[in-house]
């Protein structure tokens, strides 16, 4: 359900909501994994008269009647979690989130589900929390390993219909973030990006790789980057199979890369360096479509593009159109 501050439960119940008035039922056989006070609280605050049925195990969804939204009350929620006051931040909605994407690893290990579509949460409640990660892909990387095992190597991708990005760094400041951009990051950045494609039918994708500096470095006027990482990382996927290709100028590539009716893209995915020379051209476009996949995981994730957006929750304003694609975007991956 996301941080129980924001607008995560919310836009859980409006999309249940738009189910029961709809035939296109996208979030039949979902169920959530929260809190069932702070559920019927967001369903009350976008229109009532949407009910809240408890279940005891993933299996229950399908015996819930229709228009109900079912909620699996998580293990370790805090018992005053409805005391957290919504728009702030608060250590027990950061405790309770975390304590959600932990079971639902748990469950997704099991085989109980099939994927796990994420409500956004707030990075400042998870650190008021104590809990050692910056965010969602960060956690779940390491939930996803076995026991005294390494985590799987995992990235980001942002996608709509237009445009998919993968990030080869995450969450860290630019001057970290530079340093990351290693041979070794960038080629298995290329390896998982070629080998998720697969899942949503791209079993040969077109991948273009956007350059760290300006102008793609400029033959090394501007950086060396693009010619002593880079580009031999794009050299060794090649090798392998990779159709990757670049480094290319990052102010430019996304537009080469976006695929409407009036453009077919000439890529099917970009590969950039850092987060929000990625993520800048995805939002752009309409959060409202945006789609975050972690890839390499061995279980699928999606989750909406945009925050919790204290401002607004609790107004029964949020919109949940990004929480639907990822729901149905997460459909595709399992299907494929």
């Amino acid at each position: 359900m996301g941080d129980a501050c924001g607008i995560g439960p919310e836009i859980i119940a409006k999309l249940f909501r738009a189910d029961a008035d709809s035939s296109d039922q996208v979030a039949a056989g979902c169920f959530v994994l929260g809190d069932v006070a702070v559920m019927r609280r967001a369903a009350k605050s976008t229109g009532g008269m949407l009910a809240v049925a408890r279940i005891e195990c993933a299996a229950d969804t399908f015996d819930v009647p229709p228009n109900c939204i079912p909620v699996l009350q998580a293990d370790g929620i805090p018992a005053d979690l409805g005391d957290a006051l919504l728009g702030q931040i608060d250590a027990r909605a950061g405790t309770a989130a975390a304590a959600c994407i932990t079971q639902a690893v748990r469950l997704a290990t099991a085989g109980e589900i099939t994927a796990i579509v994420t409500a956004p949460i707030h990075k400042e409640a998870l650190h008021a929390a104590g809990v050692p990660y910056p965010g969602h892909t960060e956690m779940l990387q390491a939930l996803a390993a076995e026991p005294g095992a390494e985590p799987p190597p995992v990235r980001m991708m942002l996608a709509n219909d237009e445009l998919r990005t993968v990030l080869v760094t995450i969450h860290l400041s630019l001057r970290n973030a530079i340093d990351a951009v290693t041979f070794d990051a960038v080629l298995q950045t290329l390896r998982i990006a070629h080998r998720s494609a697969a899942r949503w039918g791209q079993p040969a994708p077109r991948i273009a790789v956007a350059g760290l500096n300006p102008h793609a470095g400029e033959g090394g006027l501007f950086g060396d980057e693009e010619t002593t990482i880079i580009g031999p990382a794009i050299a060794a996927a090649r090798a392998e199979g990779i159709d990757a290709q670049g480094p290319f100028a990052p102010d430019t590539v996304f537009m080469r890369a976006r695929n409407t009716a009036d453009h077919p893209g000439e890529f099917d995915i970009v590969v950039a360096m850092t987060h929000d020379h990625g993520l800048i051209p995805v939002k752009y476009l309409g959060v409202e479509n945006g789609v975050n996949v972690t890839l390499g995981l061995p279980f699928v994730r999606t989750s909406p593009d945009h925050g919790t957006a204290f401002d607004i929750a609790g107004t029964g304003q949020a919109d949940e159109s990004s929480l639907a694609a990822a729901l149905r975007m997460a459909r595709r991956l399992i299907s494929g």
